[in-house]
């Protein structure tokens, strides 16, 4: 690989290993820049106590509010990036989803194209990350040109039991979609998915479903531990450079083309670090909207419990309901997504509350159904990152708060209707990322976005950035499967408008991308 690769990839999250293997067929030649390492196939990977007691994968970093207080942000670095620890939903956003929405508290504004452009995409994505589900149990699905190739992961039997209760009240349960081989995770290990980590054991993650597709082409390498530190740009408005560290030594590439894909928090840090006298408010920011809108989902963990319910499931997070996603139910705005959790178990609930002894919590989780309450965390230029030096400053201004809480209100309210008498829930805060995005956004007009409609940034030609920092909108449901549609969107438009050389295969290539 020469230090002039035709293009370099930053960062190998659902972004990142979607776009590179949506381009591998093209022949350009690709570098990868990861800033962990793989995850290994070791014990400890379902090991609930060390993941979710003594934090054991959590990275030793440290992130700061404006006020100065620290906190550790829970977000990983490793090939593959969060979607090692995801609950493998992919679902898409709804239609109305692309439009306006009026919340409680503000605006969720239009994207720059319908659902309809994304849909053929949709479609290739699903294809590659091998997704299981079902269509015709929700009403807010979105019109799918293609059905889902292998039938939904099953219910156990007291998560069946409850979605029969659910439905006999008039709700719409309805099968997750996820990227999952189930008898292949349960071989390992009889545990939830959900939060737990990877190593190539069924769940089709970013390394696993897209990353792999990449690999198997000789042009495409991928260096782990190479942390990027900044990007420079030359006399016009390119990116020239890419300077990174490896095993303690800088080294630097000079690609045609970047593709920037660090996660929506790391990749506006990025860009904020490496301003320059020419760009002194940071690269790709002339309309001084990087780090800016930053979401985060609105997000709480409801757990309903009844001494006469026995929660046998292993792994649960198998259907969710939208009856309160585009309304309240009652004509007002939207409320959000509810879905199962994965299984919580004793060693689980210990890690939110370490005084409780096990004993008391296997009692109370062996008669719980989890669930998570999702709300649409309206964009907002105040909630943003900052940089100071190497610091990274979050300035989290949650919106649609209320909508949410009323959210969880009615979820309780339904719990304890079909049986269920006792409903605890626990709010998630910054130290857990629920979804983050909407950093560097997309849009028609460059004084309010920082990218086009096909992630390329409107002050740098070869400058792309490709994972949920150009969300315009968080919506209410998991974005992974948006992020990744987005991403082969947006590869098929660089090979057939940017990679200029060996037309013929680039020609090919385009019927190649997503299959």
């Amino acid at each position: 690989m020469s230090s002039s690769p035709d293009i370099v990839i930053i960062g190998s999250g659902v972004g990142g290993a979607t776009v590179a293997a949506g381009l591998a067929a093209t022949g350009a030649d690709i570098l990868i820049l990861e800033a962990g390492d793989q995850i290994a196939d070791l014990p400890v990977n379902r090991d609930q106590r060390a993941i979710f007691q003594r934090g054991h994968f959590r990275p030793r970093e440290i992130w700061y509010e404006a006020s100065g207080k620290g906190f550790n942000p829970g977000n990983y670095y490793n090939v593959g990036g969060n979607s090692k620890f995801y609950g493998a939903v992919l679902s898409r956003y709804r239609k109305e989803d692309f439009g306006v929405i009026e919340h409680r508290e503000g605006v969720s504004p239009a994207w720059p194209f319908p659902y309809e452009e994304l849909e053929p995409w949709y479609s290739k994505a699903e294809r590659m990350y091998q997704v299981r589900g079902s269509l015709g149990d929700d009403p807010t699905e979105p019109y799918h040109s293609t059905a889902y190739e292998f039938p939904p992961v099953p219910d156990e039997a007291p998560v069946a039991d409850v979605r029969a209760r659910l439905k006999a009240k008039g709700l719409h349960p309805s099968s997750l979609p996820l990227g999952l081989d189930l008898d292949a995770w349960l071989s390992k290990a009889r545990t939830p998915w959900d939060a737990h980590p990877n190593a190539r054991d069924g769940k089709m993650d970013a390394e696993t479903a897209a990353l792999a597709v990449a690999l198997r082409h000789k042009n495409v390498r991928l260096e782990t531990n190479a942390r990027v530190a900044r990007l420079d740009t030359g006399s016009g408005r390119r990116i020239d450079l890419v300077t990174y560290i490896k095993d303690g030594e800088t080294l630097t590439v000079s690609p045609d083309i970047v593709i920037l894909s660090a996660g929506a928090v790391q990749s506006s840090a990025l860009l904020l670090r490496s301003k320059n006298d020419r760009f002194p408010r940071g690269l790709a920011n002339s309309s001084d909207q990087v780090g800016r809108n930053f979401m985060n989902h609105n997000a709480s963990a409801v757990i309903g419990v009844s001494p006469r319910f026995r929660n046998t499931a292993v792994y649960q997070k198998t259907f969710a309901f939208n009856d309160f996603y585009l309304s309240d139910g009652e004509g007002g705005p939207p409320l959000g997504n509810v879905q199962l959790l994965g299984r919580i178990s004793e060693k689980v609930l210990k890690g939110s509350l370490p005084q409780a002894p096990e004993w008391l919590l296997r009692f109370i989780t062996g008669h719980a159904i989890d669930f998570y309450a999702m709300s649409e965390d309206v964009p907002n230029p105040e909630s943003r990152v900052m940089v100071d030096g190497d610091r990274i400053i979050l300035q989290w201004q949650r919106t649609n708060w209320d909508a949410h809480l009323a959210l969880v209100a009615k979820l309780k309210s339904i719990l304890r209707s079909i049986g269920f008498p006792v409903v605890l829930s626990r709010p998630f805060d910054k130290r857990t990322p629920s979804h983050q995005c909407g950093t560097v956004r997309i849009g028609n007009d460059p004084a309010m976005a920082p990218l086009d409609p096909y992630c390329r940034s409107y002050d740098h030609e070869n400058l792309f950035v490709v994972d949920a920092g150009f969300l315009p909108t968080s919506a209410a449901v998991n974005p992974a499967l948006t992020v990744a549609s987005q991403a082969l969107r947006v590869a098929d438009h660089i090979a057939s408008k940017d990679l200029q050389a060996n037309a013929d295969p680039l020609a090919r290539s385009g019927s190649q991308i997503g299959q």
